[in-house]
């Protein structure tokens, strides 16, 4: 059910952790966790089931979101009137208690290859042209270095999801895929037996985590039911199975320099080929 405030706009009524339920197990846990800040903020809203392979676009385009993850791309991009409610702070060390995050670079762990020069002319996975850590941060990495044109033979995808980029190494589909850091700790702590089964050749840089996004102004409310979510014992396991340290409300300029920079990889990848077999769901963007 959609609800309006005085002035007839649909207000923010729905959660979703889509983009972070690596599995079903953990999609269990966010629903959990998000219904336990539901309750504790005191107002009345819906945890949506949003399960793969529904594509995250039509989520993020919604406008009752009250507190929705969303990539920091496709939000950069937007011209809905997204806010920020709060991100995620993961809690392994390598994040240094920061909201950030970035993209491993995997091949499987009986491969050959040692490092990303050596995958030059097999098999590039990619989720889809809307994320940053499945798509444009291997563009990014493979634009510094000096690899042939083009460094792959095929472009395997759009594989939609984390789970499933890095099912298509491990199922030999792929030679390479770009894995979102967070997500794969997520896989490490809940299906070791995926991970185990490859190893990272090189990370890209740290870039802001994506974040839990309102389709208009936040409610306070809810928003200090997430700031206040650590201190929760209800949800201390649940925080603790999440790999979450706590939510912080993030400064929305960080993720401001994403268009310009999509606007360079697009421009660079249209003069030179990402493989030599064309997939147009998986082209650059041109806008």
């Amino acid at each position: 059910m959609k609800v309006g405030d005085a002035g007839g706009n649909i207000v923010g009524m729905i959660l979703n952790a889509r983009m972070y339920s690596v599995t079903p197990s953990v999609g269990v846990l966010w629903s959990s966790l998000l219904d336990n800040i539901v309750r504790a903020s005191g107002e009345s809203r819906q945890v949506l089931d949003y399960p793969p392979p529904q594509p995250l676009g039509p989520l993020w385009a919604r406008p009752d979101k009250a507190a929705v993850f969303m990539c920091g791309l496709p939000y950069s991009l937007s011209d809905r009137g997204e806010q920020i409610v709060v991100a995620p702070v993961p809690s392994p060390s390598p994040y240094d208690g920061e909201p950030v995050y970035w993209s491993y670079l995997v091949v499987r762990a009986d491969s050959p290859y040692q490092t990303l020069s050596d995958t030059f002319g097999g098999r590039l996975a990619l989720t889809t042209n809307e994320s940053q850590s499945g798509y444009y941060a291997a563009l990014h990495t493979l634009m510094g270095i000096e690899a042939p044109d083009p460094p792959y033979s095929d472009l395997v995808g759009p594989t939609i999801t984390v789970l499933e980029n890095l099912k298509a190494v491990v199922e030999g589909r792929a030679d390479i895929a770009p894995i979102d850091s967070y997500g794969f700790d997520l896989l490490t702590r809940h299906a070791r037996e995926l991970t185990e089964q490859v190893r990272v050749v090189t990370t890209t840089e740290k870039t802001p985590i994506p974040m839990l996004v309102s389709s208009g102004e936040p409610s306070d409310g809810l928003r200090e039911a997430f700031l206040n979510a650590h201190a929760d014992p209800a949800n201390r396991e649940l925080m603790a199975e999440l790999l979450v340290d706590r939510f912080v409300v993030p400064d929305p300029a960080t993720y401001f320099p994403y268009p310009s920079r999509r606007a360079r990889l697009n421009e660079y990848w249209s003069k030179h080929r990402l493989s030599a077999v064309a997939n147009e769901a998986l082209a650059p963007n041109q806008a």
